[in-house]
């Protein structure tokens, strides 16, 4: 995958490639503010490296088998839009609270814990829309 082809400052979309994990290059582009990583083979936790990409605005990482979110991801100011739909996750971690400026945080298809949620949810702004089953 070459991720030094992809227009900057703009979108990144590896989705349905097959992936396995999540290329360290991508983490390298700073500049990025849409990552689509949706519709691959990603397990595990998204790597922490993801606190990186300070631009980012919309992060899809829908339909993997994804079963961890770092704590990092709260550190994406700009972030406003989560698509975490359809992976294996379990935890959430506490620091989407953190996300002041998230619009949307797509949470269906997972088996997270409903505590987690009420957490986050109460740190968020009231017109994020969440979408859960």
């Amino acid at each position: 995958v070459d991720v030094d082809s992809a227009p900057v400052g703009i979108t990144l979309d590896l989705s349905g490639r097959g992936l396995v994990s999540v290329p360290m290059s991508v983490f390298d582009r700073a500049d990025l503010e849409v990552l689509n990583l949706s519709n691959n083979a990603l397990s595990g936790a998204l790597p922490a490296e993801v606190r990186r990409l300070s631009r980012l605005k919309t992060l899809n990482l829908s339909r993997n088998a994804f079963t961890g979110v770092p704590a990092e991801i709260g550190q994406l100011k700009d972030l406003e839009v989560l698509d975490l739909s359809y992976n294996n996750l379990t935890g959430l971690p506490h620091e989407l609270g953190n996300l002041s400026k998230l619009k949307l945080l797509d949470l269906s298809g997972n088996n997270y814990a409903e505590a987690d949620l009420s957490i986050i949810r109460e740190n968020l702004p009231a017109d994020v829309e969440i979408r859960v089953d």
